[in-house]
């Protein structure tokens, strides 16, 4: 009987623990610093959680002021914590950039790897807000 109760209890828990575990689904919009202290650019990041895997995009306005959208790539989640990657054409080169990040209620703190121009690794740091709309 006591077998019984523990191993219920355990699975009680386990249950329990996955119910709580924190959804990233939905939009985080984060503020960028314009290009030579421009006006901050919007970037809102889309993502879809199901399982332990992530999918979605990251949009933000171009050059031109059209919407540019880049996919999801590589998506993870476990927990409170993601990671994911896009990549994208720049100047004839595939740039890869890495993002992960922890959400804490509707905060997503996310770092941002991306090959600087001397190609060193830069980080940046931003904090995105689901947003409600």
């Amino acid at each position: 009987m006591t077998k019984k109760l523990l191993f219920v209890t355990t699975i009680l828990l386990v249950v329990a623990f996955a119910a709580f575990a924190a959804d990233v689904s939905g939009k985080w919009v984060y503020e960028q610093p314009g290009r030579g202290g421009g006006d901050p650019v919007k970037v809102t990041v889309t993502l879809k959680a199901s399982g332990g895997t992530v999918t979605g995009d990251i949009s933000r306005p171009g050059r031109d002021g059209n919407m540019m959208s880049t996919p999801i790539t590589d998506g993870k989640v476990d927990g409170n914590n993601v990671t994911f990657k896009t990549s994208q054409q720049m100047g004839g080169n595939a740039i890869t950039i890495d993002y992960s990040g922890t959400m804490n209620g509707d905060e997503l703190k996310l770092k941002i790897t991306r090959p600087g121009r001397d190609g060193n690794p830069m980080t940046q740091e931003f904090t995105a807000k689901r947003a409600t709309t």
